[in-house]
């Protein structure tokens, strides 16, 4: 789904700067409106510098109310959770694309855990043997 977002001037600019980062980041709802938590936009030099500038503050998005009520129906099944996929442009309006994502159980994160062991030993045998 594609949403708007209420941003700050200096927000806008940073964002033309590519000076964004959406990893970890998560919409929730609250009072019937959403919001995007764990975004960062970076602040540039250039900009006014009488504001205060919080580059991890939660931004609203801004989405109709029948999109809201599917966004929030989605969400109540088990273990689902609201997450950014990209920032974009349209014309001359910053969108969010947001995505529905179920986290991960216990088990499934064990599979993880041993690729990550298994990578970090072989780096350790491909540098013990280049030696």
């Amino acid at each position: 789904m594609e949403a708007g977002l209420a941003l700050y001037g200096w927000e806008v600019k940073s964002l033309r700067h590519r000076k964004t980062n959406i990893v970890g980041s998560y919409v929730f709802i609250r009072k019937n409106e959403a919001f995007i938590s764990g975004m960062v936009i970076s602040p540039l030099n250039q900009a006014c510098s009488h504001i205060t500038k919080n580059p991890n503050r939660i931004r609203k998005l801004l989405l109709k109310r029948i999109e809201l009520d599917s966004l929030f129906g989605s969400i109540n099944k088990k273990s689902m959770t609201l997450i950014a996929l990209s920032v974009y442009w349209v014309r001359s309006w910053i969108k969010i694309k947001i995505g529905v994502a179920k986290g991960k159980k216990r088990h499934d994160k064990r599979l993880d855990f041993k690729e990550k062991d298994w990578a970090r030993e072989k780096a350790r045998i491909m540098k013990s043997k280049l030696r």
